[in-house]
């Protein structure tokens, strides 16, 4: 996932923020005192957790920010991190990238001054990749929950790992379920010009015409546009069968909406930035239909240690249901806390190496790293907004957690 900075672009939107604005005293206030009693005891090791804390990409932000404070929660409340015969526990280090590249410079620099161990995140690639570079000159281990775009684990980094498929998986699955299973011979591709939307968009492309469609109009607009009435005229003329749109539910939802009132008949397909609850809720009753995908087993499915109560859990600590990554940043800490305790020492330095050969069952399934960093075998899933709510059509790929 990724993007540039946005600033708000619909009503609906801004309510959505503030709303949530106004819960994350309270959602923050139910892991400070884990994260306070470990200061006032001396013994902590600081984790950061970096993406967009404010702006209409909020949600997926602190979604992520929570499943990190959750993991640090559970990790603490069984007595911390054991490391040469001391007793340590999670002290949870959250910065706000806006999802702007520039920031997320700023936030990665911030955060290794401040010492942290380790860093889940950024959520989104544009911001994920120029906050790599730090990272990596400064030794400390980074683990993307949510970034996809191919070029975050192909600089050749060693600190760099991602808990998810990348667009390469993505991408593959969505081209060939368009033509395979939609039967649809004539796309037309929209982006919104970020690493992650266009990524995204080159590789539905590859794949749709590999398994025989024809593009009909390929498209772009920025990620502050929230008017699409032009490019929607353009591509309703070429009369395609389906509109794939790379980019984020902030924008995907009105263009869905705009897609009704223009009359165009082409089925909507996107990948995890439209496949969110926020996308429902923005769009309306122009949701339904509405085809996704995310890197990552089915929620309704995550088979860990623990999933089944993750969910409740979850909604109950921080008074808000589980957007997208959440599980995934709460494993990504896990991981962490296990390459830890195999190196005996929280020093990046040592620890570092031990990541490489991660093999852990999370609430998110089987979790283990190729020489790239990229997750083994990553699992994708296909929905369709059926009732106001996602309903899965298919699971491509991926292993289960053991039980």
């Amino acid at each position: 996932m990724t993007i540039a900075r946005y600033s708000l672009m619909a009503v609906a939107t801004a309510v959505a923020l503030t709303a949530c604005q106004k819960q994350d005293a309270a959602q923050n206030a139910a892991s400070e005192p884990a994260a306070s009693s470990a200061a006032a005891a001396g013994e902590v090791i600081k984790i950061g957790v970096a993406g967009p804390l404010t702006g209409p990409l909020a949600h997926i932000g602190k979604d992520t920010e929570f499943g990190v404070r959750m993991a640090a929660d559970d990790v603490n409340a069984a007595g911390g991190i054991e490391l040469g015969g001391k007793k340590y526990k999670i002290e949870v280090v959250a910065e706000d990238d806006q999802a702007d590249p520039k920031t997320a410079t700023a936030v990665a620099q911030r955060l290794v001054d401040a010492k942290v161990a380790g860093v889940v995140g950024h959520v989104t690639s544009g911001a994920t990749i120029p906050a790599s570079k730090i990272y990596s000159e400064a030794g400390i281990p980074q683990l993307t929950p949510s970034s996809t775009a191919i070029p975050f684990t192909a600089q050749g980094f060693k600190t760099t790992f991602r808990m998810i498929a990348n667009d390469a998986q993505q991408g593959k699955v969505l081209g060939s379920y368009a033509v395979e299973k939609l039967k649809v011979k004539k796309v037309a591709i929209i982006d919104d010009r970020t690493a992650y939307g266009q990524g995204l968009a080159d590789e539905f492309e590859k794949a749709a015409k590999a398994a025989g469609a024809e593009v009909v109009k390929r498209e772009f607009t920025s990620p502050q546009e929230n008017d699409f009435s032009s490019i929607l005229t353009n591509v309703k003329s070429a009369q395609p069968e389906l509109i794939f749109f790379g980019g984020m539910d902030a924008q995907g939802a009105p263009l869905k909406k705009q897609m009704t009132k223009l009359g165009v008949k082409a089925q909507l397909l996107g990948a995890d930035g439209l496949s969110t609850g926020e996308f429902i809720k923005l769009a309306g009753p122009d949701a339904e239909g509405t085809i996704t995908t995310q890197p990552g087993q089915p929620k309704e499915s995550l088979s860990g240690a623990g999933a089944k109560d993750f969910f409740a859990n979850f909604k109950t600590k921080f008074n808000v249901d589980v957007q997208l990554y959440a599980p995934n940043s709460y494993d990504a800490l896990m991981v962490l806390v296990e390459a830890m305790k195999r190196a005996g020492s929280a020093d990046p330095a040592k620890y570092l190496p031990e990541m490489a050969k991660t093999d852990y069952s999370g609430l998110t399934g089987k979790i283990s790293f190729d020489d790239k960093g990229d997750l083994k075998d990553g699992a994708i899933t296909v929905y369709q907004v059926k009732n106001g709510k996602q309903e899965v059509l298919e699971v491509v790929g991926g292993q289960p957690a053991a039980k």
